[in-house]
């Protein structure tokens, strides 16, 4: 059994990269940086489908925060002060907050979200997040192509290696059941 991760990564790299940039996409950026780097994947096509993945994704998010977002931040009156807060900063700062979400870890699911229950103007969020998602991409994917000089060489024995992991793998996982079974006997 011999798998061939570059022919996969070809067939199939933009299309898994579409589909990991929808949510939280760092590592999907990334590794299509090390395709492109490997010419497995062009360049600006890894960064114009990274940038549709988070565009999409966010536009969702946002459009869900518009429908539901007051109605669900409305359960925690607890954290109303905090609410109208980011709300103001949302209002004053929108460029920051939208372009910004994007690159802290954590908020890039929650943020759009916030984003859509503050009301602001669908246009002014499309846009900046268009602008956001193109520098968010040609960032990670330029990351990517970089560190692609370091990993590169450890990539494409990987096949070879992944089938010795998978034996090991379940090697072990035989061995920890016949321990376990014989303790329990």
């Amino acid at each position: 059994m011999h798998i061939d991760i570059n022919g996969l990564i070809s067939q199939y790299g933009y299309w898994a990269l579409l589909l990991g940039c929808l949510a939280e996409g760092e590592t999907f950026t990334l590794l299509g940086g090390i395709a492109a780097h490997q010419g497995l994947l062009r360049f600006i096509w890894v960064v114009l489908v990274a940038a549709l993945g988070g565009l999409i994704g966010d536009q969702l998010l946002f459009l869900l925060g518009r429908r539901y977002g007051t109605r669900l931040l409305q359960r925690f009156p607890q954290q109303q002060t905090r609410v109208e807060r980011i709300n103001d900063w949302i209002r004053r700062y929108p460029s920051l907050i939208v372009i910004g979400v994007r690159f802290m870890y954590g908020f890039r699911l929650l943020g759009p979200v916030m984003i859509g229950a503050s009301r602001l103007r669908h246009r002014t969020f499309f846009l900046l997040n268009l602008l956001g998602a193109l520098l968010w991409a040609t960032l990670f994917v330029s990351l990517g192509y970089l560190g692609g000089e370091l990993i590169a060489p450890w990539l494409t024995a990987i096949d070879q290696h992944l089938k010795h992991l998978v034996w090991l793998a379940a090697a072990l996982a035989l061995a920890l059941l016949l321990r376990h079974l014989l303790r329990h006997r």
